[in-house]
């Protein structure tokens, strides 16, 4: 009888977990079916990216004509890339250390009015984007940096802070405040108390915070299209406007699957290397 029920119990088991499995590669195929279909179409050769990819694979061998056709565009992929990549790079930067000290600062501190400047950060993101980007170019006019990388940088790093700052301060308040006072007694004070001691205990939040900073400075387009002008400062979305839209309305679809490959590689590569910390991060912001 107790064979039979094991038996059963095992049989199951086994079925819920094949059902599980299953659903789990369905869906993954799903979500991968976009990055494969792009990755086979920016490998056609010219001849066959004059038509739509449709079968994405290449008929003729693989080919990168695609990638040299794209570098064609603008001031050329790398530098179009480069440009991103230092926009990213100092969005994170930024972003990273103010939120880190405005959340600590939130967390620990008391000060008058907190409470009230605390909400009024976090209502900012009410604010549409599309609203302000008129008093962000007159600003960035009279600051001398209009039609540059940093202040483009700038722009992202302000739009990023309201989410950052909430992050790392829900990040702060969920650890126990007995291990920031064994460090005092021990002889830490509040910079050092900061970087060595809670600072390794916030990182989940802290890469979160570094993850959502790049992706949307990686992909923002709307601001870099406005806030500058020089063909050769454009960030890649920029590029891919012209790529899309073709030269004389002759759509290249190689470079077009080419160009989605270079933007979408490296989130993938960020966001694969750092998701352990992100899927903690985003725990610790959500529940105090």
């Amino acid at each position: 009888m107790n064979t039979a029920i094991k038996a059963r119990r095992a049989r199951k088991k086994l079925f819920g977990n094949t059902v599980f499995h299953g659903f789990g590669l369905i869906a993954s195929f799903f979500f991968l079916a976009p990055f494969i279909w792009a990755g086979l179409a920016s490998l056609r050769s010219n001849a066959e990216a004059q038509s739509p990819p449709l079968p994405p694979w290449p008929k003729n061998g693989i080919s990168v004509d695609a990638y040299l056709t794209l570098d064609t565009f603008g001031a050329g992929v790398w530098q179009h890339t480069m440009n991103s990549l230092l926009v990213s790079a100092g969005t994170v930067v930024l972003t990273v250390i103010v939120s880190i000290l405005a959340g600590y600062g939130f967390s620990r501190y008391r000060f008058p009015f907190k409470n009230l400047m605390f909400v009024l950060i976090i209502a900012t993101l009410m604010i549409p984007f599309q609203s302000i980007l008129t008093p962000l170019f007159i600003i960035l006019a009279k600051l001398g940096l209009n039609n540059s990388l940093l202040g483009l940088t700038l722009v992202y790093v302000t739009l990023q802070l309201p989410f950052s700052v909430f992050m790392m301060r829900n990040a702060f308040d969920a650890v126990p405040r007995e291990i920031e006072e064994a460090a005092r007694i021990d002889g830490a004070r509040d910079l050092k108390l900061l970087v060595r001691v809670l600072f390794p205990l916030v990182l989940p939040g802290v890469v979160t915070v570094a993850i959502f900073a790049f992706l949307n400075a990686w992909n923002e387009f709307l601001a870099a299209l406005i806030l500058l002008s020089d063909n050769e400062k454009y960030t890649l979305p920029v590029l891919m406007t012209a790529v899309r839209a073709g030269r004389l309305g002759a759509i290249n679809w190689g470079a077009l699957q080419a160009g989605v490959m270079v933007m979408t590689i490296p989130c993938l590569v960020v966001f694969l290397l750092l998701q352990r910390y992100y899927m903690r991060g985003l725990m610790a912001g959500a529940v105090k």
